[in-house]
């Protein structure tokens, strides 16, 4: 009689079940909730390990890259309340934010003329400098946490997760 070896990806995808946010559902659960579930472990755990990385090798939090990530794209800069709606935080943590990058000059504040009330936001030299440097690494650890995947079921589960944001923006405006 031939014994079957038991299969590591399998094994590991039951391991996964039992892991976080995902030992919350049980078996009769939807399917749906078992995926909102797994993608937000999978987020959980890839932010948490940015975080820490971030801070290990370059000493900076992650808002304070994800802040530099939306200038670094705008290189004439943005404004203040720009910037705020872009990271989806405060006024307040931004200001926090750009008073502790101006002062270690990486970016620069200048007045805006054609709203003297508000303030333009941009990399320094020294801050484009140092953002490239770290993006390259970040973008080196995203390959590596997502090795473990195919590159079509890279760009299926892209897809895939296209779709439902789509779903959820026309969900959100029939509200």
């Amino acid at each position: 009689m031939k014994t079957m070896k038991a299969d590591p990806s399998r094994t590991l995808l039951n391991d996964a079940d039992e892991l976080g946010h995902e030992a919350r559902s049980s078996g009769g659960d939807h399917g749906a909730l078992k995926l909102w579930l797994r993608m937000l472990a999978c987020t959980t755990q890839v932010e948490d390990e940015i975080r820490k990385r971030l801070r290990t090798r370059f000493d900076i939090s992650l808002p304070r890259f994800d802040y530099m990530a939306q200038l670094y794209r705008q290189p004439e800069g943005l404004k203040m309340s720009e910037l705020s709606r872009y990271l989806m935080v405060t006024g307040g943590n931004v200001t926090g934010l750009t008073d502790e990058l101006a002062r270690e000059g990486l970016v620069s504040r200048e007045n805006n003329p054609a709203d003297r009330r508000a303030w333009i936001v941009c990399l320094t030299p020294k801050g484009r400098a140092t953002f490239e440097t770290m993006a390259q690494e970040h973008e080196q650890w995203i390959l590596e946490l997502f090795s473990g995947l195919e590159p079509d079921t890279v760009q299926q589960l892209y897809r895939q997760l296209g779709h439902l944001r789509v779903q959820l923006v026309a969900h959100q405006d029939n509200k």
